[in-house]
């Protein structure tokens, strides 16, 4: 059988990085540097979609707050 068409019965944990961006880690393993947990364990399809129900805004928050910064100048420009 291939590897990928076997049941993946693993359990992973939701990490978050510091530009707000989310992923999926296997759970037994220690997680990469920078990647923080969110407190939300389970199978891959729970995990994903629990990323695909809070993570509404997929751009880094970096970008998130130049934009505002950008908006906020234009605001006081007129």
């Amino acid at each position: 059988m291939i590897p990928d068409e076997q049941e993946d019965t693993r359990q992973y944990t939701v990490v978050i990085n510091h530009e707000e961006q989310y992923s999926i880690w296997p759970a037994d393993r220690e997680l990469p540097l920078g990647w923080t947990a969110v407190g939300k364990t389970g199978s891959k399809q729970a995990c994903l979609d629990y990323i695909e129900e809070v993570w509404s805004d997929m751009r880094p928050l970096s970008l998130r707050k130049r934009m505002e910064e950008d908006a906020a100048r234009d605001q006081q420009g007129n």
